[in-house]
């Protein structure tokens, strides 16, 4: 079975790595690549891949928001996370956002390979060390549906949320979103009132400590 594979990730080194990898296995085929969530989305929805390999903090939008997106619009896409964050709320978001897999960037070449075949095929995969999380994770109370950190956001909220944390103008935002500035500045508004913060310094400490932004990516 030949899958074709999208590698979304910001760092040029990371893509050409995986791409290497993927045209030495004759049933794994890369068919594009982006450098960000949301080129990453738009390449799913024109191409249809089996499998996106997706870095978690990147600009623009971030891998989480991106992962729902496609699993909202390409529900045969399976969605793997390639991240250097093993850290719960990482994990948790990605596999709530539908992830099929999860992998550490430090993961051997073999295992990326099995991950992929494993996820095309149906199943799940996640790297030891984030099953540990995982399962450490069921053996606490569940939290009720809509609890979870992030959830009184909007999925267009957390969009520009990550946006204003990365330093965008209102004027930049609109663009990116295909909105008016007058949109972006009543989603800033309804966020900070959401989240009683009421500065761009409280938003992006916010934004960083929920996984939609990184200042050490």
């Amino acid at each position: 079975m030949s899958v074709r594979i999208v590698i979304v990730d910001d760092h040029q080194i990371v893509r050409d790595g995986l791409r290497s990898v993927m045209e030495k296995e004759g049933d794994l085929h890369v068919v594009a690549e982006a450098d960000n969530g949301r080129d990453g989305v738009r390449v799913c929805r024109e191409l249809g891949p089996d499998v996106v390999i997706m870095d978690i903090t990147m600009p623009d939008l971030n891998g989480i928001e991106a992962a729902r997106k496609i699993g909202a619009d390409c529900p045969d896409t399976r969605v793997i996370a390639l991240s250097m964050h093993s850290d719960k709320r990482y994990v948790t978001r990605m596999l709530e956002a539908g992830a099929a897999g999860y992998l550490l960037k430090e993961s051997a070449i073999d295992e990326v390979v099995r991950a992929v075949r494993a996820v095309a095929a149906g199943q799940s995969y996640l790297s030891p060390p984030v099953a540990d999380i995982v399962i450490a994770d069921f053996r606490v109370k569940p939290r009720r549906r809509g609890e979870a950190e992030g959830s009184v956001l909007t999925d267009r909220e957390r969009e520009v949320l990550q946006l204003l944390a990365e330093g965008r103008t209102s004027k930049e935002i609109a663009g990116a979103l295909d909105v008016s500035p007058k949109t972006v500045e009543a989603h800033r508004r309804q966020i900070m009132d959401k989240l009683d913060i009421h500065s761009v310094a409280g938003l992006t400490k916010y934004a960083i400590r929920d996984g939609l932004t990184s200042v050490d990516d």
